[in-house]
């Protein structure tokens, strides 16, 4: 999503000398990544999209994974994106030497940049649990991330290991279609209830009719959202209790076994772990064919699960909804910057940048929805827009010769990691549960103040804040 915009953006202000590398056969990122059963986003449509590329045609407030790709797709092809896109290039190395960025491909293609914009994404590494007798399994298993769609799962067992966004997807998805589901649960989510109905042909009709109402809804959502957003920064604000209090009424009056109800209530507040929204996980789980296991996973044999209660629970199919490695975004490409100043030597404890834009000692290297951004349920293609026109005017100096190398000076990269790391303290993240948002000091590794501020702090950067170099 954000290498796509990046070339339209960069085409836009009057440059066209430059490539797009991807490592896979195609486009589409984590809509191409991911195809499990029921996967949608919970951003609604017309705020997950492009503002400049309207799209009339979502078929839900919160459209399918498939229909997300199919979009990206066709503003690529359409904007003259596709045919500049190498595609099956891993980039392997990047090494600023002699004043440019040194790229290398797994293939053993070589080239040189200027600048070197990051768009790799954040959910992207699938995190494989250390489950003992992982590989023991002798049905078919597999993470959500890399769904094997050859593996038949209609009338079989289906064991799901995890109760995020995904699992709670595909639960809804196709407890219907199996002859037992049994999801193993570690820590019990606080769900959203979200409806997510279609839109109807005559609203898609006016759609197409008056682009400015897409436009409007667009502009719409993203006021309600920041709304949204304001009230998880702040965990004692009246937006959180009104969270808080729909996610209890949903469990209270939609599970109707006591148990089970018990069962499935967290032990933390709401959206400390990113919130989950659906319209029938509970209703899903309590079908006579569907199960929640609490008792923790002791191992995995050829069977099935084995839980620390003695009972082995037999399955066909085992699928780990397990989450993805966040704090790996550039790596394990290669990053070595200014006098060998090596990226994986700078993150060793954890990724942080200035802004999620730029990391002191590499120069000319800007990153999209990069480490401590806004991705606490926020349109990530709003934020990556901001970001992009922030860093542009970056490379607009590089561009008129006003230097010839720029990056955040290691002050005020301190300054904003201290301030961020404070104010993280009082957001609902640091409430009191284990969550992917969590750095290994157990502060929240996002972005901790409106996101009015962060619109503020992307209109236009403080170059007080930046070393120039030439």
């Amino acid at each position: 999503m954000s290498g796509i915009l990046s070339a339209i953006k960069l085409r836009e202000a009057g440059e066209d000398d430059f490539a797009i590398y991807e490592k896979a056969g195609r486009l589409g990122g984590t809509w191409r990544e991911n195809t499990y059963p029921g996967i949608a986003c919970d951003v609604p449509s017309h705020l997950y999209s492009y503002s400049f590329a309207p799209n009339p045609e979502w078929s839900h407030r919160f459209s399918p994974g498939a229909e997300i790709e199919a979009y990206l797709e066709d503003v690529a092809r359409k904007r003259g994106v596709t045919e500049r896109i190498r595609f099956g290039e891993e980039v392997i190395r990047c090494e600023f030497r002699g004043g440019r960025w040194q790229l290398e491909t797994q293939r053993g293609h070589q080239d040189q940049a200027d600048v070197v914009i990051a768009a790799t994404g954040v959910l992207h590494h699938p995190n494989i649990p250390d489950l003992p007798g992982l590989g023991n399994f002798a049905g078919a298993k597999f993470h959500s991330a890399r769904w094997d769609h050859g593996v038949a799962i209609d009338g079989r067992r289906v064991g799901i290991v995890g109760t995020g966004s995904t699992a709670v997807q595909i639960t809804s998805a196709i407890v219907d279609r199996v002859a037992k589901l049994s999801l193993f649960q570690r820590t019990a989510q606080w769900i959203m209830p979200q409806e997510n109905p279609a839109y109807a042909e005559a609203e898609r009709a006016e759609f197409r009719r008056q682009p400015e109402r897409v436009h409007q809804l667009h502009d719409e959502l993203g006021r309600l959202f920041a709304g949204f957003a304001s009230g998880l920064v702040d965990a004692s604000s009246p937006q959180m209790k009104m969270i808080e209090d729909a996610c209890r009424a949903n469990l209270e009056q939609n599970v109707r076994d006591p148990a089970l109800r018990e069962k499935l209530r967290p032990s933390y507040r709401a959206a400390c772990k990113r919130l989950v929204m659906s319209p029938d996980f509970y209703q899903a789980v309590q079908k006579q064919q569907a199960e929640v296991v609490s008792e923790g996973i002791e191992r995995i044999e050829a069977r099935g699960v084995r839980t620390r209660d003695g009972r082995l629970h037999e399955l066909d199919v085992l699928v780990l909804a397990t989450g993805f490695r966040v704090d790996r975004f550039l790596r394990p490409i290669q990053v070595i910057g200014r006098e060998g100043l090596r990226l994986d030597d700078v993150w060793a404890q954890r990724p942080s940048a200035y802004l999620s834009i730029s990391i002191p000692g590499f120069p000319n290297l800007f990153l999209l929805n990069g480490p401590n951004g806004p991705v606490g349920n926020f349109s990530l293609i709003e934020v990556a827009e901001l970001q992009l026109a922030y860093l542009l005017q970056l490379v607009e100096l590089l561009r008129t010769g006003r230097c010839r190398e720029i990056s955040a000076s290691p002050q005020a990269t301190a300054r904003f990691e201290a301030a961020r790391s404070e104010a993280a303290r009082n957001t609902i993240w640091a409430s009191g549960c284990r969550s992917w948002y969590l750095d290994d000091r157990g502060i929240p590794a996002s972005w901790p103040w409106t996101f009015d501020r962060f619109r503020e702090e992307m209109a236009a950067p403080k170059l007080e804040a930046y070393e120039q170099v030439g």
